[in-house]
């Protein structure tokens, strides 16, 4: 996968998406096709880009009329050609708002949202059918694949969305994860939909799911993330997000991380804040009013559920989880709310899009509406349902929250300290809190970022580097493995909760451990008169911060140069600046390397001399690296700056024609006798075309180049550590 460097979803961008079908009755043929996944052929123009035959079709469900100009759509770019992309982005779903007239519902939850948890980016376009403007939609990031490998770290993993093949309301089951449809996996294929490739392992993991959360409750957290689903409940119980698993158990998604635990997705959001009231999935089934929202109770389905949620009450009805779960509704009220921060992102938000609003000739609501919705209630007329204004519901929303038992008096956490500051390997490390009106404190931490944080219980007896028996401190000791220590705390009373950071899991503490040898290498270095740099290469799975970390030219002043607050990433580089070179960096060091021979020394934060490198004279045109890569010897090589260092190319044994081409290429390959890797990307950095090939005596392989826009790319081959890059030009 490659990912862009610039974001297609930045939320201070206004994307341009221009629509050109090729039927005169497009939107007839769309109509038709609404209940199926059969898609049509069009071209796309994206901010000015070009795409032709790429899939497209009508979505929605509530937001699709037959009568509406202004239907929400699906793209796909890689309908036809796999791969192609734009910016990194293959699925583009644009939202018509239909429910929404403040257009700010769906872009502000999801803001508010990503500071608890993984959710989709989401901006703004404005979409036009054959030149014809047709509005301005709201952009949202797919659930694809795509989006499971960036956060749960490998997209063959198993995840769902939470949707029935057959949609029922309101007393259907639909994805509510009850175990009422058999004892089998195959009896709930009809409930959840399968987002993943494999169709036995995927099922079979929903059914454990199901299993674990109605029979083995005790197991939950081996199978799910529960404190993810309680800032999922928190979330859209605080702003009124019914249309969700709350209501009907649908519009979520379950995404299994590498550890084999589901984690919950918030999606489809444009119905926030209220907008969508025509049930609760309990006591008010039947619809609820403005004023039943603002008071609606976080617990209700505690007590009645038209159908089973038991990913409410059977969580929810845990004293522990209860107390988190309100600490979570506590936290996003403090950030948010408590400080009108919602209420001036919405205005910044409304302001940026008001003149495409303006533009807008088939919204669904007035001008005047898009402006009174922030703060009062609209509609009520016509055909229109009333939508709460978002500042007058969320106002009483939160005073009737801050009321529950539980949000106060909560305990304080004080002070949070760790000794020894950079814990070598197999050293125990003293953790610290001080704290008020607390009986019990609880250290979660995990020795590596992809795992699950493991819980204890910490001591106030005097016994665990907690100073005094019952003076409110308490401590506990942990072994460090090496690696960098994630750790959160959280304190309780009998009624509250509270967590250090607030934003845990999702934001934790960190122990940074000494830099070990071998771990962080010199790994090439390249001299000249006017830039010279050092490359360091992480050789770990693991990211490593090297705060207090020095690199020297010297082996006699181990400070010559300290490290800022600076992480390299696992199996990634870090490039540093030497010689006063002119660029603009914190990273630009006062070391200085000689041209003619040298020692370059690096220390970790107890000043162990953890890797020295001597070199003698310098090339003007080549640098100085491993090879292989990140362990092999010293030589002189081709720059590959924060790249992995690579042996002299095969440039001059490519032979590439027709160039320029606008059908096929042809790549005619000498002096290759293995597997070879082959891309084609343009100078954004979107990859178009990537192939492993399997080496099997042919000197010619023909790729096909028609669905590439006219313009500049680079064709790149990769063979044993070689690489070969040339131009082509599609005409």
């Amino acid at each position: 996968m490659s990912y862009s460097q610039e974001d297609f979803y930045d939320i201070n961008t206004i994307r341009e998406v221009r629509i050109y079908f090729k039927q005169s009755n497009w939107d007839y043929i769309l109509d038709s096709l609404k209940d199926s996944e059969d898609k049509i052929l069009c071209d796309v123009s994206l901010d000015g880009k070009y795409f032709k035959n790429v899939g497209i079709r009508y979505k929605g469900y509530s937001s699709w009329n037959i009568n509406t100009v202004k239907n929400s759509f699906n793209i796909y770019l890689d309908y036809l050609v796999k791969n192609k992309n734009y910016m990194g982005v293959r699925k583009i779903k644009l939202n018509n708002t239909i429910h929404d007239p403040s257009f700010v519902r769906e872009i502000l939850s999801y803001k508010i949202a990503s500071q608890y948890m993984p959710v989709s980016k989401a901006n703004y376009a404005k979409v036009y059918a054959n030149d014809t403007l047709i509005g301005l939609y709201a952009n949202v990031e797919s659930v694809d694949k795509n989006f499971v490998e960036k956060y749960y770290g490998d997209k063959s993993n198993t995840f769902y969305k939470g949707e029935p093949v057959t949609f029922e309301n309101p007393f259907g089951e639909n994805s509510n994860l009850a175990y009422t449809h058999g004892t089998k996996a195959e009896d709930y294929v009809k409930y959840y939909q399968l987002e993943s490739d494999d169709e036995y392992k995927g099922r079979q993991d929903i059914f454990n799911l199901i299993y674990t959360l109605n029979k083995q409750f005790d197991s939950i957290e081996s199978i799910l993330n529960v404190d993810r689903v309680l800032w999922m409940h928190a979330f859209n119980y605080l702003l009124v997000n019914l249309d969700s698993y709350i209501a009907f158990a649908h519009n979520y998604y379950m995404c299994m991380d590498v550890n084999g635990r589901f984690n919950p997705i918030l999606w489809d959001m444009n119905q926030s804040f209220g907008s969508f009231r025509n049930s609760d999935g309990s006591y008010n089934f039947k619809g609820l009013t403005i004023d039943a929202i603002e008071t609606l109770d976080p617990f209700q389905h505690l007590n009645f559920s038209i159908s089973p949620r038991p990913l409410l009450k059977n969580i929810l009805s845990d004293t522990l989880y209860q107390k988190m779960y309100i600490a979570h509704i506590r936290t996003i009220i403090k950030e948010n709310f408590a400080n009108n921060k919602y209420i001036n992102d919405a205005k910044l938000l409304q302001d940026f899009i008001d003149s495409s609003v303006k533009e807008d000739t088939n919204k669904f609501y007035s001008y005047t509406e898009f402006h009174d919705n922030l703060y009062n209630t609209v509609g009520g007329h016509d055909s229109m349902i009333e939508y709460p204004g978002i500042a007058s519901l969320m106002t009483a929303r939160v005073n009737y929250l801050n009321s529950l038992p539980g949000m106060q008096p909560a305990p304080t956490i004080i002070n949070i300290n760790h000794t020894p500051k950079f814990p070598s390997k197999d050293e125990f490390v003293s953790v610290q809190v001080k704290t008020i009106n607390a009986n019990k404190v609880t250290l979660a931490y995990r020795c590596s970022s992809s795992s699950v944080f493991q819980k204890e219980q910490m001591f106030d007896d005097g016994e665990h580097n907690d100073e005094s028996a019952g003076d409110g401190i308490f401590g506990l000791n942990i072994q460090s493995l090496g690696n960098t220590i994630q750790y959160y705390i959280y304190a309780e009373n009998d009624t509250a909760l509270i967590f250090s950071p607030e934003r845990a899991s999702t934001e934790y503490y960190s122990i940074l451990p000494a830099v070990n040898k071998g771990a962080v290498v010199i790994n090439e270095l390249n001299i000249t008169d006017s830039i010279s740099w050092i490359e360091l290469c992480n050789t770990t799975s693991e990211n490593i911060n090297l705060k207090e970390t020095s690199i020297s030219s010297s082996e006699n002043i181990s400070q010559q140069w300290v490290f800022p607050d600076t992480t390299i990433l696992a199996k990634s580089y870090l490039v540093i600046y030497a010689n006063n070179s002119s660029i603009s960096s914190n990273l630009n060091t006062s070391i200085s390397l000689s041209f003619e021979c040298g020692k370059i020394n690096l220390f970790n934060q107890k000043g162990n001399n953890i890797e020295a490198v001597k070199y003698g004279l310098q090339s003007e045109k080549k640098s100085y690296g491993r090879f292989p890569n990140g362990y092999g010897e010293f030589i002189f090589m081709q720059p590959t700056l924060a790249k992995s260092n690579l042996m002299s190319s095969y440039q001059d044994d490519i032979l590439l024609y027709p160039n320029p081409a606008s059908e096929f290429i042809n790549v005619e390959l000498n002096n290759i006798s293995s597997d070879f890797l082959v891309e084609i990307y343009d100078t954004n950095g979107c990859v178009f075309f990537e192939k492993q090939y399997d080496y099997n005596g042919s000197k010619l392989i023909k790729i096909d180049v028609s669905y590439l826009n006219v313009g500049l790319y680079v064709l790149k081959i990769i063979c044993n550590d070689k690489l070969s890059t040339q131009k082509l030009i599609i005409n």
